[in-house]
C-alpha cells in the first residue's frame, strides 16, 4: 500500500494529517464500525535495541535496527553562591556537564514498547524516570492518600473509539460535524462523538500516542495518567469544515458554543492532527484564528500538525495561525521526511515516521491490533503528550511558558538544520522529553 500523499487535488479531500490514511481503500464502514486496514505496511516495525547511556552532547539518532538510538543528556543545574538562597533556576536546561552521571530509565512492560523507536528518539525512558512519584507511569497502581488530578487533553479528530488502552480515561465528548451527509451517523451535531467510517481509527491512534496505559498489553503512551476527551470534527470523508473546527476548539477548552452544552471536562492541551478544508491554503482562516485566540487566553495550549504536502505550513489552518504550537515530522535520524510541511510557522519537530518505518501504535481495527502510520498526525501527539506531563508538574504554566519549555529544550538538528534547503526549516529541533521535564522541574514557575 503506498503511504505517501497523492497530488494536491486529492489531498484537499483528506485533511487529516496521517499519511497512511491516504492509501486506504474500500468503502466507508457503516456508522459506528471501524473496518480493518487493508493488508499493507501497517504492521509492527523492526525492534530497535534498548538505548545506550547518553553522551555529553545529543548526537543524531540513527534508525533501528542497525544502531542504537542515543539517550539524552542529564541536567546540570549550576547553584549560586551563599549566603543568600539561590534563585529559582530558569525553565531552560543549562549546558550539560563534560562527564555526566548516568540517568535512570523507566521501561514499560507493554509488548509493543520495544518496537516504539519513536519513544527512544525523544528520550521518554529518561523523562519517565525523572517524574515525581505521584506522576510516574505506574502511579495509578500504587495506593496514595494524595492523588494528583489528571491533566485533560482534547483530541479534535475523527471521534471517540472505546479503546482498552484508555479504559476509564477517555471521554466521549461531542460531535461537531453539522452536515448530516458528511456526519454519516444519521444526523448533524449531537452529544455522541463516536468515530464513523474507515478513518475512525485516526483519532484513536492519536489519543493512544498521548495516553495509552502502561499495563503490560498493547503499546505504551507518553502520559498514561492523562485523561482524553474525544471531539469529533471530521466527517466520514475526512474533511474538516472551518466552522466545525472553530466551534470544536472553543468547546474543548470549556468555552461556550451556541446550542451546545458546556464541556464538563475542559482540556488544558488540544491536539489537532488535521487542517481545515473548504478554504484556500493562503493563511489562517479568521474563524479559526479567533477560536485559537480565545482558548489561548483561557490558558490552553493548542498543538497542531504541520500537514503532509511538503509545502510551507504558513498557508494552512490551524498550522499557520498565531498562538499555536505547530509540529512537523522528523525521521529517526533527525531530518525532515519529504512529505512534511516546513517553514517559519513550524515550532518543533517530533517523530512522524516515513514510508516503511511508521510509528507503531495500538488500534482496535489494525491487523493484529497494531498499525504503523506515518505523517505529521503522528508527530503532533508526541508534543501534546509531553506537554501534559509537564502540566502535571507545573499546572500554572501559561501556553507561552509551556511552548518555551518544549521548543528551547529540543535537540538541535544534525548540522543545525532538518533540510539542506535553509528555507525548509523545522523549528528549534526535535522534541526532547527528558530535557523538557528536567527544565520544568528546575524552575519554580507554574507551580
Amino acid at each position: 500500500m503506498k503511504l505517501r500523499p497523492p497530488p494536491r487535488s486529492v489531498l484537499l479531500t483528506l485533511p487529516l494529517l496521517c499519511a497512511a490514511l491516504l492509501g486506504l481503500g474500500g468503502q466507508a464502514a457503516t456508522p459506528g464500525t471501524i473496518p480493518a486496514l487493508p493488508p499493507g505496511p501497517s504492521g509492527p516495525v523492526s525492534v530497535p535495541p534498548e538505548p545506550r547511556p547518553p553522551a555529553p552532547r545529543p548526537p543524531a539518532v540513527t534508525p533501528p535496527p542497525a544502531q542504537t538510538p542515543p539517550t539524552l543528556p542529564p541536567p546540570e543545574i549550576a547553584p549560586t553562591s551563599p549566603p543568600r538562597p539561590p534563585p529559582a533556576p530558569p525553565l531552560l536546561p543549562v549546558t550539560p556537564p563534560t562527564s555526566p552521571a548516568l540517568p535512570s530509565v523507566y521501561r514499560p512492560s507493554d509488548p509493543l514498547y520495544p518496537q516504539q523507536w519513536n519513544l527512544s528518539v525523544i528520550g521518554m525512558p529518561q523523562a519517565w524516570a525523572l517524574l515525581p512519584d505521584a506522576l510516574k507511569p505506574d502511579a495509578a497502581k500504587r495506593t496514595s492518600t494524595s492523588k494528583t488530578p489528571p491533566v485533560t487533553v482534547a483530541v479534535l479528530d475523527t471521534g471517540f473509539v472505546e479503546t482498552p488502552e484508555l479504559a476509564g480515561r477517555v471521554v466521549n465528548g461531542y460531535d461537531f460535524v453539522r452536515d448530516p451527509a458528511r456526519a454519516g451517523d444519521g444526523g448533524g451535531r449531537d452529544g455522541d462523538a463516536s468515530g464513523v467510517g474507515q478513518f475512525a481509527y485516526h483519532g484513536e491512534v492519536v489519543a493512544n500516542i498521548i495516553a495509552a496505559a502502561h499495563d503490560g498489553r498493547g503499546m505504551a503512551g507518553i502520559n498514561p495518567l492523562a485523561r482524553v476527551v474525544q471531539v469529533r470534527v471530521a466527517g466520514v470523508d475526512g474533511l474538516i469544515d472551518p466552522q466545525d473546527l472553530a466551534d470544536g476548539l472553543r468547546w474543548a477548552a470549556g468555552l461556550a458554543v451556541p446550542g451546545v452544552p458546556t464541556n464538563p471536562n475542559p482540556a488544558k492541551v488540544l491536539n489537532l492532527s488535521l487542517f481545515a478544508d473548504f478554504i484556500p491554503l493562503t493563511g489562517c482562516d479568521a474563524r479559526i484564528q479567533n477560536a485559537v485566540d480565545a482558548v489561548t487566553a483561557r490558558g490552553v495550549l493548542v498543538v497542531v500538525g504541520a500537514a503532509n504536502d511538503g509545502a510551507d505550513a504558513s498557508g494552512y489552518s490551524p498550522a499557520g495561525c498565531r498562538g499555536v504550537l505547530t509540529v512537523t515530522s522528523a525521521t529517526s535520524q533527525g531530518t525532515r521526511p519529504p512529505y512534511a510541511n516546513w517553514g517559519r510557522s513550524v515550532a518543533v519537530a517530533a517523530p512522524g515516521g516515513e514510508p516503511g518505518h511508521g510509528v507503531p501504535v495500538s488500534s482496535l481495527s489494525g491487523p493484529g491490533g497494531v498499525r504503523a502510520p506515518d505523517g505529521t498526525s503522528m508527530a503532533a501527539p508526541h508534543v501534546a503528550g509531553v506537554a501534559s506531563l509537564i502540566l502535571g508538574m507545573r499546572p500554572r504554566l501559561s501556553p507561552a511558558q509551556l511552548r518555551s519549555v518544549l521548543t528551547r529544550s529540543a535537540v538541535p538538528f544534525p548540522g543545525g538544520r532538518c533540510d539542506p534547503e535553509p528555507a525548509r526549516s523545522c523549528g528549534s529541533g526535535t522534541l526532547n522529553a527528558a530535557a523538557a521535564v528536567r527544565a520544568a522541574l528546575a524552575s519554580s514557575l507554574g507551580k
